[in-house]
């Protein structure tokens, strides 16, 4: 079932990789300078689009055994339901430090 998800996980990120640099391809000017640009501007948001997309992976992968553990410790005490809550939300500051590289 990870797998699964992992691998379909990976394809839309191709998929949205390839669809950033065919659209930014599309749009260049015939001038070698504006082609340098354009070049520049489709490896920076490549790079930008590949340190979101590792982060929400690795963030969905770790939050969902994460919540599994959560789960098992709100089963046999439930009255530790903040630190489940603190633990189960880290992750998302992964992603939060994967969408610094779009704003720079």
């Amino acid at each position: 079932m990870k797998t699964r998800i992992l691998k379909m996980s990976l394809r839309t990120l191709a998929l949205l990789m390839l669809v950033a640099l065919v659209s930014d391809t599309v749009a260049a000017q015939d001038t070698e300078a504006a082609d340098n640009a354009s070049t520049v501007d489709a490896w920076g948001k490549l790079g930008a689009g590949l340190a979101v997309g590792l982060a929400a992976i690795g963030a969905g992968i770790s939050q969902g055994n994460i919540g599994a553990a959560a789960v098992g410790m709100l089963a046999e005490d439930s009255s530790r339901f903040g630190h489940a809550i603190i633990f189960t939300a880290l992750p998302e500051s992964i992603v939060i430090l994967g969408l610094l590289p779009l704003f720079m």
